[in-house]
């Protein structure tokens, strides 16, 4: 019976202090203290950490050297779960791979081409590619050149975790990647001039697609030689077996770093919300620290900046102090 069923544990990371499973294992762990059993099951948006959550296992992973965003060779990793491929483009073209001062205009995704490359050159057919972190703002060009252009008729899905346009990125990411104004604005022409370059060779008009803007327009230049845009959390929590998990579930704990309006916008958060909303289990959110007003009445959230008393504190211990929250949402819940 529902009320007898498993606590499913499915955070995304906590950035800077746990990886989406660590934080599961945290939850899990306060959930048993609370008397209750506990499933596992870390998610990601589609992301960064999203090749964590979907091969967690080092026989499923595989390592190539590849181009780093500024053009260094890189050791990244790219995984296997069954018959598709994983990519996560941070590993090859993000942004935590850049010492010092990032060069958004020199900056390319050529890297993680090659990964998808490597991948389809395994003679797998099928590909998710994860697009969070990226240093990139090159419209998806490098990764296209590393393909020649070609997909090979293969099934490659894009995890997209915005629903940015394409031209759109360059002044919503850019900044974020180094760009002053004056090179948001240099960037905006080099993808309106990609976008018709895109248009005229595929026919195909990657500027109004939703999501398209992901990853500096990665994705929109995937899109317009043949992958599916598809939204990252949703994708991941499928992937992953969200929905079955909840069939048996009394309780679902979800929570990550920072909760605000934008969790509930295509992040994991927002996304678990809705899937157990549709199946009648409660949910209860433990997040690092959280906006006032984020989320709906009747979801009960604790904080771990509020149970350790500080932020410093919280990161210090983040792990016990998860538990700690998870354990006390487990009791009332």
């Amino acid at each position: 019976m529902r009320d007898t069923g498993a606590v499913v544990c499915c955070p995304d990371k906590f950035r800077g202090s746990l990886t989406a499973r660590e934080a599961a294992a945290a939850f899990a762990e306060g959930v048993r203290r609370a008397g209750r059993p506990a499933v596992r099951l870390p998610l990601a948006d589609g992301g960064e950490g999203t090749l964590d959550v979907l091969c967690p296992k080092e026989h499923d992973r595989r390592t190539v050297r590849v181009t780093g965003p500024l053009g260094d060779p890189v050791d990244a990793e790219w995984g296997v779960r069954g018959d598709t491929a994983v990519i996560e483009m941070a590993r090859a073209s993000g942004l935590a791979l850049v010492e010092g001062a990032n060069d958004p205009l020199r900056a390319t995704t050529f890297g993680t081409g090659e990964l998808l490359r490597a991948a389809l050159d395994t003679g797998l057919r099928r590909a998710i590619v994860a697009v969070g972190g990226s240093a990139t703002v090159d419209g998806g060009l490098g990764a296209l050149e590393a393909l020649d252009f070609d997909l090979r008729g293969a099934e490659v899905v894009v995890a997209c975790d915005v629903s940015t346009a394409f031209v759109d990125a360059a002044a919503v990411f850019g900044p974020q990647k180094g760009a002053d104004p004056t090179v948001v604005g240099v960037l905006e022409e080099r993808l309106e001039r990609l976008a018709r370059r895109y248009r005229d060779a595929r026919e195909v008009d990657v500027r109004a697609m939703p999501g398209s803007g992901a990853a500096g327009g990665l994705a929109g230049g995937l899109a317009a030689y043949g992958a599916r845009l598809v939204p990252g959390a949703a994708l991941v929590a499928d992937v992953a077996g969200l929905r079955s998990a909840l069939a048996t579930a009394s309780l679902v704990l979800t929570g990550e770093g920072r909760l605000d309006a934008t969790s509930l916008a295509g992040k994991v958060v927002g996304h678990v919300l809705d899937e157990a909303r549709s199946v009648d289990v409660p949910v209860g959110v433990v997040a690092g620290d959280a906006a006032p007003g984020t989320l709906p009445d009747g979801v009960e959230c604790v904080t771990l900046v509020g149970l350790a008393g500080s932020p410093e504190l919280a990161l210090a211990d983040a792990a016990r102090v998860a538990a700690d929250g998870a354990e006390a949402l487990a009791a009332r819940l």
